[in-house]
């Protein structure tokens, strides 16, 4: 196997954990998928790795339950360095007005990645958004939604957002979609990221 097959068994691997340790709450080894000036751009917060994995772990504290799912993964290595797609679902579980509702989002993380002493590690993640849905836990059952709120936000990630509003989070609506000017920025920076450049995206 030629080195950078085995880059991307070793990106791949580290993939899954990051969603594995995530959602079990596994937070040492969580911190671990990403290098120390890693940064992560969710809807629900853009900072640094480290403030990211705090603050994920107060939500996960306070009950907040969001799980992820993985897809196909692409991974384009250069060297010690990596831009990875990875096919994905967030799933977060909410009240909306007292109805239980489960709201899945379809889209894709986008990494950048690099290998440092010997150890991959995230540098930056940045979800893609490309379609969501709510549906009541119960079948049928009404869901009092604020269309106003709902409206604020793109299609693709609208009931995700609705339900992170709803939850204290400030969320913002000007992230990557499947189409669009800031997504092929984002591909360039990936690009630039392999070309051994800085990456410059700022979310």
């Amino acid at each position: 196997m030629d080195q950078d097959a085995i880059s991307r068994q070793r990106i791949v691997e580290l993939l899954n954990n990051w969603v594995v340790w995530r959602d079990a709450g596994d937070w040492t080894r969580f911190r671990s998928c990403w290098h120390a000036d890693g940064q992560m751009f969710a809807t629900w917060c853009q900072a640094p790795a480290e403030e990211f994995a705090r603050q994920t772990e107060a939500a996960w504290d306070r009950g907040i339950t969001i799980l992820h799912f993985l897809g196909g993964i692409s991974v384009d290595v250069a060297g010690r360095r990596a831009v990875s797609q990875t096919k994905m679902t967030i799933n977060q579980r909410a009240p909306v007005g007292g109805v239980p509702v489960d709201v899945v989002c379809t889209g894709r993380f986008y990494d950048l990645l690099e290998e440092r002493d010997g150890k991959w590690g995230i540098v930056l993640r940045q979800p893609i958004y490309e379609k969501d849905r709510l549906d009541p836990v119960v079948p049928g059952t009404p869901v009092p939604l604020e269309q106003d709120l709902l409206e604020r936000f793109p299609a693709e990630y609208r009931h995700l957002a609705y339900v992170q509003t709803k939850a204290g989070f400030t969320v913002k609506t000007d992230m990557p979609l499947l189409r669009g000017e800031k997504v092929q920025r984002l591909y360039a920076c990936g690009a630039a990221w392999l070309k051994g450049g800085d990456h410059g995206w700022t979310g």
